[in-house]
């Protein structure tokens, strides 16, 4: 069975070396100590979200700290052609669940998005802790998915911002049921082993779907429209099967 992983923060592990010691505290260890349980002598995992892992036995363990003697310390690199899922809100929790789910199978970024037919909107007020929630949302799936890196998730664009953010985009993928080409065909399409684009958008729309002129503004800005499958994904769902299709065609799996 794969080793627990905690999070610690990012550069944290940079002076540490195999055959010493490495203390986590704070809301990590106490977890790990009293929910987890972790005793001394297990193995454990510990990150700092930017790539580096180590590998460590557990030299003592505190409600407030845990010493872990590091056996290991690797830097896992970020894969040559990054995969960002725009997400737009949508209601009943379907969008955290997106996010949830495409962090445990790999994605790279999120970028929330207010389109025009979300019916859930961030205000003011509410902005701040709800991208908070998205960030403890993709943590916690890191942290399942005992990955050395958590997806950042950067600030909502509302459907204006995600037209600039498609310009700017090596490649903008917009999953559509109305799409020509299967998302397949796209993304083979891509010169992995050359002129690649290091980042790939993928472009999820809300439950009532993208509307026709976001399309056309998205799509005028760069972005190809694709077909996921034969079948209409919700919008918790189309995520998700995107990434796992992108990593099997981009050899990431």
């Amino acid at each position: 069975m794969s080793n627990p992983v905690f999070f610690t923060p990012a550069g944290s592990l940079s002076h540490v070396a195999p055959g010493t010691n490495f203390v986590l505290e704070g809301p990590e260890a106490r977890h790990a100590v009293t929910v987890k349980r972790l005793a001394v002598g297990e193995s454990v995992d510990i990150a700092d979200g930017a790539g580096a892992r180590l590998t460590g036995v557990v030299a003592e363990a505190t409600p407030g700290a845990l010493t872990v003697t590091a056996t290991d310390i690797v830097f896992e690199a970020q894969p040559d052609v990054r995969l960002v899922l725009v997400q737009a809100l949508a209601k009943g929790d379907r969008d955290e669940l997106a996010i949830e789910t495409a962090t445990e199978l790999g994605i790279d970024a999120v970028i929330p998005w207010q389109s025009e037919r979300s019916i859930v909107r961030w205000k003011a007020e509410r902005a701040a802790k709800a991208h908070a929630k998205w960030e403890s949302v993709v943590t916690a799936a890191a942290k399942q998915a005992r990955r050395a890196w958590v997806p950042p998730v950067r600030p909502i664009v509302d459907s204006s911002g995600l037209v600039k953010a498609v310009a700017e985009a090596d490649l903008a993928v917009i999953l559509h049921e109305d799409a020509k080409n299967p998302l397949r065909e796209v993304l083979e399409r891509l010169d992995v082993n050359g002129a690649s684009p290091s980042e790939v958008l993928l472009i999820v729309g809300p439950e009532g779907g993208i509307s026709p002129r976001e399309v056309t503004r998205l799509s005028d800005a760069g972005a190809v429209t694709a077909l996921l499958g034969h079948h209409v994904l919700r919008s918790s769902t189309a995520g998700p099967a995107a990434v796992v299709l992108a990593s099997d065609v981009l050899g990431r799996w």
